[in-house]
């Protein structure tokens, strides 16, 4: 289309997807014990993350007749948690958050994730956010 007046070309996008709403149910301050580090001072010995998770729910996600199946839980995040670190060492943090992202987004009703996590031992609090959408 060109805007006549300036004789300049004007282009009309379309209407961007919308991943998830603001609405989002989250596990938050939730401290475990992990076996996770890249150095070797950190093998075999466990140490305390705390993992912050925000579930964006899915466009059109809501409960209307007060049933959890309608929506994702945060016992959901929880059991994704519990089940990555229970598998075994890790290395990264980062590997850690990506893992439960991806695995939380898995659910439909799930459209952008927020994961948080922290190793609160030795030595200063340090970790990694990440955020990420369905595709």
């Amino acid at each position: 289309m060109t805007d006549r007046r300036k004789g300049a070309a004007t282009m009309h996008a379309a209407p961007a997807t919308v991943a998830h709403t603001d609405d989002k149910i989250f596990v938050k301050d939730y401290v475990k014990d992990a076996n996770i580090g890249i150095y070797a001072e950190e093998k075999g010995v466990t140490q305390q993350i705390r993992l912050t998770v925000d579930a964006f729910l899915a466009p059109g996600v809501v409960s209307t007749v007060d049933e959890m199946v309608e929506v994702p839980s945060y016992t959901d995040i929880i059991d994704a948690i519990d089940h990555l670190i229970g598998r075994g060492h890790i290395n990264l943090v980062e590997t850690l958050a990506e893992e439960i992202s991806a695995m939380l987004l898995r659910d439909h009703r799930i459209g952008g994730v927020r994961v948080l996590v922290e190793k609160l031992e030795r030595g200063p609090i340090r970790g990694v956010e990440i955020y990420r959408t369905r595709t």
